[in-house]
């Protein structure tokens, strides 16, 4: 049993998931940003994300790069209504387009991708048996947004009995409403919430 943060966030057995962190939820140009979102508010977050990942690398992490994408196949009438209700109608990361593509991270070589379709990293992809494989057993959720798929993968991770580790300061959503609802629900149902410092004290010592 992993009781403390420095036994969850150990490299032994811990995984950096960074989710959605693309385009279209973050750049001034995306499909966010054209529906009205104010999409600046979330650039500091990724500013402490880039330093957390370079932090894991050196710490001997893995890093995996969640990534939302659709074609006119993966796409359901029930996703596509939702999309229309919430969006004003606009596809969002379509598959192969500028904004699918990472927002100022990037993979390197030894991270990983996973594909996704849903707003779970775990729906319809390969994560969970890449994490079994790997010998993973704790999540380090980052990304966005807080509210949407980034607390999907954190429920459905504790669901697959995963420890999950939030990182408050490397996620972020439209709402600080929401974004503390979400970790007001973590903390009471699904693990931890800590802050990208206490990470990074966990993995210096």
């Amino acid at each position: 049993m992993l009781r403390t943060l420095d036994e969850k966030v150990s490299r032994a057995h811990a995984a950096l998931l960074v989710v959605d962190v693309q385009n279209d939820f973050l750049d001034t140009g995306g499909a966010f940003a054209q529906i009205g979102r104010d999409v600046t508010t979330l650039h500091g977050m990724v500013s402490r994300l880039e330093l957390l990942i370079e932090q894991a690398r050196r710490a001997g992490v893995l890093v995996i790069f969640v990534q939302y994408c659709h074609n006119k196949n993966t796409e359901s009438e029930v996703h596509v209504e939702q999309r229309m209700r919430g969006r004003a109608g606009m596809p969002i990361c379509q598959e192969g387009t500028w904004g699918a593509d990472f927002f100022k991270v990037a993979p390197q070589p030894d991270d990983l991708i996973v594909k996704k379709h849903r707003y779970s990293a775990f729906v319809g992809t390969d994560l969970d048996v890449i994490l079994r494989s790997s010998g993973i057993r704790s999540l380090i959720l980052t990304g966005v947004a807080t509210n949407g798929c980034v607390e999907a993968t954190a429920r459905d991770g504790f669901m697959n009995d995963y420890y999950i580790v939030f990182v408050d300061d490397c996620c972020a959503c439209y709402s600080a409403e929401l974004h503390a609802a979400t970790l007001t629900n973590i903390t009471d149902a699904y693990g931890i919430v800590v802050s990208s410092d206490d990470v990074v004290a966990s993995w210096r010592a």
